[in-house]
C-alpha cells in the first residue's frame, strides 16, 4: 500500500486540498466561498412544478435555477412492498418538501435532488428515512459484513428507526467509535427535524461539511501518514472538529511552516496547470489529447516522439499501457464524469488489447469515485463511465473564452468582412442614411483597406452611398458595428 500525505492550503476566500501518493499528486479538491458547493446539504424546498410526461418536478431551493426531482429519486416511490405512484400522484405544486441535493448545478442544469436524506458520518451514512442496514460493496468478504452488520444492530439504540450504511472505514473502528459516530448522526437528524418545523420553505436546513472537515471525514485511509495544514487557525478549527468527530486523527494533523508555499511542493502548482491543459505529455514522449464537451469527455491517444524499441506493435503497446495509467490520474486529477471515450492507437492483437483493458481497470481501482470500463467497441474505441457528482476542475478554475465563446475557433477577418459586406447591402434595401460606418478591429479594416477595397468600393457605387471605415482597438476579430448616420 502507498504511502500517502494530504496537503490542505488554506485561504479565507479558497481551500485548496492535494492527495499526494509516492510524491505524485493524484487528486485535487478545490473549495471557493463564493461558490461553494452543495451536494448533501439538505432543504426545506417548494415545489414550483409537476410535469406528469416527464415524470419530475422543479423544486425551489432558493437558488436562482429551480432544483430537478425525477420519480426514481423520490423515497415515496421506493418505499418497500408499495407500488410505484406517478409523481403527480405523490407532489402538488407549492407543496413543501424535505429534499437533498444529489448533484450540484451543471452548465444549465439546475441541481439534482432526492427525497431520500442522508447524512454521512466517518464510519457509517445514516439513512433516517429507511430501517435498512447496508455494507460498503469495497468490503467483499461475506464473513467481514456479516460481523459488520451485528456490531452495528448491537450498538443501535433501542428506538433507532432509521437504518446505516457501513462504510469502509468501519472495518478498524471498534464499538466506542461506532456509537460516537451513531450518536453524531442521530444528534444531527434531529437538528434538521427540528429546524424544517420551523424555517419557511425555502430554506437551508444542513450544510455540509468544509472541505477541511471533509477531508477529516472522507479521504483518510489507513496508508495517510499526515495532514499538513498551512494555516494555524485552520489547523485548530480540524483539531477542534478532530476532537469530537475522530479523535484518531489528532495524530496525523501538522502544521505545516515550511519556508516555500505548501503547493510547491512536489510541484502542484505545476501539477494543476497540466490538469487544465487540453495536451498531456507522457514520459515515453507520446502524449494524450483531451476534450471535454457537455455530453462526453474523448482522450485520443498518440505516439508522439516515442520510436519504441523493436517494432512498431510493441511501441503501440507499451505506450497505450503508459497511457491507460496516466488516463487514471488524469480523470482523478480533473474529476472528469459521466460519458468517457477512450481512443487508444489501434492495437494488432487482441492480447495486447486486453492487455490495456486489465491495466486500465488496474489503475482505476484506486479511484474514489465509481468508475465503469465496458471495453473496446467495434471501431477500436474503450468506453467507460465515471460518477459526475461535482463540477470538474477546468468547469471551476476556467471560463469560456470571450471571443469564440468555448468553441476553440474565431471566423477569419476576411469571413467578417463578407459578412460586414452583406449587411450593408441589406440594411442599405431598407433605410436612407447619408453614409454607412464600419467600427471594426484594426485586422478587419486593414483588409478592407487593401486587399477588398474593390469590393467595398463596388458596394458603395452599387447603394449610392459613402461608406467610411473606424478602427475599436477593444473589439475582437469577430465584433463590429454598422452606424447609420
Amino acid at each position: 500500500m502507498f504511502s500517502e500525505e494530504i496537503l490542505v492550503n488554506f485561504r479565507a476566500h479558497e481551500t485548496r486540498v492535494a492527495l499526494v501518493q509516492q510524491g505524485a499528486v493524484q487528486e485535487l479538491h478545490i473549495e471557493r466561498a463564493a461558490t461553494r458547493g452543495l451536494v448533501g446539504n439538505v432543504y426545506v424546498g417548494k415545489v414550483t412544478r409537476v410535469l406528469p410526461g416527464m415524470q419530475s418536478a422543479f423544486i425551489d431551493i432558493g437558488l436562482e435555477r429551480a432544483a430537478f426531482l425525477h420519480v426514481a429519486d423520490l423515497w415515496q416511490s421506493r418505499s418497500h412492498g408499495q407500488p410505484t405512484l406517478p409523481i403527480e400522484k405523490v407532489l402538488y405544486e407549492s407543496q413543501p418538501l424535505l429534499v437533498q441535493v444529489l448533484k450540484d448545478p451543471l452548465g444549465t442544469k439546475g441541481a439534482r435532488l432526492s427525497t431520500q436524506i442522508s447524512i454521512a458520518g466517518r464510519l457509517l451514512v445514516h439513512l433516517p428515512q429507511d430501517p435498512h442496514i447496508g455494507v460498503s460493496q469495497r468490503i467483499g468478504d461475506e464473513a467481514d459484513r456479516n460481523q459488520l452488520r451485528q456490531r452495528l444492530q448491537a450498538a443501535l439504540p433501542a428506538d433507532e428507526k432509521g437504518g446505516y450504511i457501513i462504510r469502509t472505514s468501519a472495518e478498524d473502528a471498534d464499538d466506542a467509535e461506532m456509537q460516537a459516530d451513531i450518536s453524531y448522526l442521530r444528534k444531527r437528524w434531529q437538528q434538521i427535524l427540528d429546524a424544517s418545523r420551523v424555517r419557511p420553505a425555502p430554506s437551508l436546513l444542513y450544510e455540509e461539511l468544509s472541505l477541511g472537515e471533509r477531508v477529516l471525514r472522507d479521504l483518510l485511509s489507513e496508508s495517510t501518514s499526515a495532514i499538513l495544514v498551512d494555516d494555524p487557525a485552520e489547523l485548530a478549527r480540524l483539531r477542534e472538529f478532530a476532537k469530537d468527530y475522530s479523535p484518531a486523527v489528532l495524530g496525523k494533523l501538522r502544521d505545516y511552516t515550511g519556508a516555500r508555499p505548501i503547493f510547491e511542493l512536489h510541484n502542484i502548482e505545476d501539477e494543476i496547470e497540466r490538469a487544465l491543459s487540453r495536451r498531456v505529455d507522457l514520459k515515453s514522449g507520446g502524449y494524450l489529447i483531451f476534450d471535454q464537451t457537455e455530453a462526453m469527455t474523448t482522450i485520443d491517444v498518440n505516439t508522439g516522439g516515442y520510436v519504441g524499441g523493436r517494432n512498431f506493435d510493441d511501441t503501440v503497446f507499451r505506450t497505450n499501457l503508459e497511457a491507460a495509467h496516466a488516463i487514471a490520474r488524469q480523470l482523478r486529477m480533473r474529476n472528469l464524469g459521466g460519458i468517457i471515450i477512450v481512443d487508444f492507437i489501434d492495437m494488432a492483437g487482441n492480447q495486447h488489447r486486453e492487455a490495456v483493458l486489465q491495466e486500465l481497470r488496474r489503475a482505476l481501482a484506486n479511484d474514489r469515485t465509481k468508475t465503469s470500463v465496458s471495453g473496446f467497441t467495434s471501431l477500436g474505441l474503450v468506453e467507460m463511465t465515471r460518477k459526475r457528482t461535482r463540477e470538474s476542475l477546468a468547469h471551476l478554475l476556467c471560463e469560456p473564452c470571450p471571443v469564440c465563446a468555448g468553441v476553440g475557433q474565431v471566423k477569419t477577418a476576411r469571413s467578417i468582412c463578407y459578412e460586414i459586406l452583406r449587411e450593408i447591402q441589406r440594411e442599405a434595401g431598407q433605410f436612407n442614411p447619408r453614409e454607412f460606418r464600419i467600427i471594426a478591429s484594426q485586422d478587419v479594416i486593414d483588409l478592407f483597406l487593401e486587399e477588398e477595397s474593390q469590393p467595398l468600393a463596388l458596394l458603395g457605387d452599387a447603394i449610392g452611398k459613402p461608406i467610411a471605415l473606424q478602427v475599436e482597438s477593444a473589439y475582437g476579430q469577430t465584433v463590429y458595428d454598422i452606424i447609420l448616420t
